[in-house]
Order: structure tokens, then sequence, then C-alpha cells
């Protein structure tokens, strides 16, 4: 008696239909199953799930395992798993595609929460921190830095510089919980002459409606920060984040 292959072709499975409209070079069929991916995954071990076994369920049309499982919410989408892969199959859509398999209400509260908050003046802050207190530490850190560190009385941190040729973004984390970690880059930044300004208005790096799936919070969030790109003239837009 022989055990009969399993044909990939003969499995049913709709997340795997939906994932080959999405990646459509077959690239589940050039899975090795090698395990890289899994490897050199922050995220593995968690929930006793890899990227390799997340794969493979997709592959076997374990759609209720694939939609169900919470270690979608661990991958952190850095992509190490493509960079690995000797395929280059690409996970973090498979992954971005399961998330959006899960009601709103049931995705973790600090994800949606963050992407909310960003969604709640034109600072995009997911910790909401509005563009008058952004202003207000940035010239608070910066007065103190010319009064008590010798040399840097020079140091600028431009805000709304009109035409400036770098528009530059700040994770929310440094003017909210620590400011002092605004100054090196501006000592970077002042040493090579560089011409930059933040912005009032869109000047929060983080997106974290990309990592809840919300697809039309996060276009609208692009979409205030480039205005603001747009609105001081500059000519390069650059995300620290």
């Amino acid at each position: 008696m022989t055990d009969e292959a399993i044909k990939v072709s003969d499995l049913k499975g709709e997340f795997r239909d939906k994932v080959n409209k999405l990646l459509p070079e077959g690239n589940l069929n050039l899975c090795l199953t090698c395990g890289t991916c899994a490897s050199g995954c922050p995220a593995t071990g968690l929930e006793n799930m890899d990227p390799r076994k997340f794969v493979r369920m997709v592959v076997l049309g374990l759609d209720d395992e694939v939609t169900s499982t919470p270690w979608v919410w661990m991958c952190s989408m850095c992509q190490r798993c493509i960079y690995a892969c000797p395929m280059k199959v690409d996970i973090p859509q498979m992954v971005g595609l399961a998330r959006q398999t899960w009601p709103r209400e049931e995705r973790p509260k600090g994800i949606i929460g963050s992407c909310d908050m960003a969604l709640r003046n034109d600072s995009c802050s997911a910790m909401g921190a509005s563009p008058e207190d952004f202003q207000f530490v940035v010239e608070d850190v910066l007065e103190e830095v010319r009064e008590t560190q010798p040399g840097w009385e020079d140091l600028q941190a431009p805000i709304n510089k009109k035409g400036a040729t770098y528009f530059l973004n700040q994770n929310s984390r440094e003017p909210v919980t620590e400011p002092d970690e605004m100054v090196p880059l501006w000592k970077i930044l002042h040493l090579v002459g560089a011409d930059w300004t933040y912005g009032t208005k869109g000047w929060a790096a983080e997106n974290y409606c990309m990592f809840a799936q919300d697809w039309e919070a996060w276009e609208h969030i692009v979409r205030v920060k480039a205005q603001a790109v747009d609105d001081l003239g500059c000519k390069v837009w650059l995300n620290t984040e």
C-alpha cells in the first residue's frame, strides 16, 4: 500500500485563493519549506507558530486556523523573512491579508487605539500630542541646549520653515517621553549643514493604522503628512520611524 501525494491544486481554501490573487506569480508554490524564514523571525515560537508553519497552513487550506491565530498580530512586518527566503515568498502580505479578516473591534486594542489617536488631529501622533504640544517641546528643548551646552549656541530646530529641502518626521515617543533624544539628530543635521524643518502638521513619523490593517485610516494619515510637506514646499520627506 502506497500513500498518494497530496496535490495542493486539489485542496480547497478560500484564503489561499485570495493569496493567489494578491500574489499572482505563484508565490505560494515557490515555498521550499526550508524554514529559513522561521530562523530569522522575531515572532518565531510565539503562539507555537512561525512563518513556515503559517505558509503551510495557507497552502493546505486551513482557513479557520489561518484567520484565527493571534500570531498574525505578533508579526512586526519587518520583512526579514522575505530577505531570508531563497524564493522571496511574500509572507507579510499573507499576514496582512489574515489581519483583514478580523473584525476591527477584535483587533489588538493597543494597535487600534494608537491608530485612532493619530486620527484626532493633524499632528498624526499615535500618542495624541497636538501640533501646539510638539512645537512647545521642540522650542523648549532647543533653548535648553543652547543655554547649557557650549558650542551649540547656534543649533537650529526649525518649524514650518518654507522652502526647506528636507521635511523631517519625528517618532512621537521622543517629544512625548524622551525629548532629549531628538537632540543628537539636530546636531548631525547642523554639522552637515542640512536645510531642514519640522512641520506642526504631519510631524509624527509612526502610522499604526498600517499595522491595524485599516487602509482607509492609513491613507488619510499619509495624505495629511504629504500635504504638510507640499504646503511648506519641501523637496525631500525624511521619515525617521
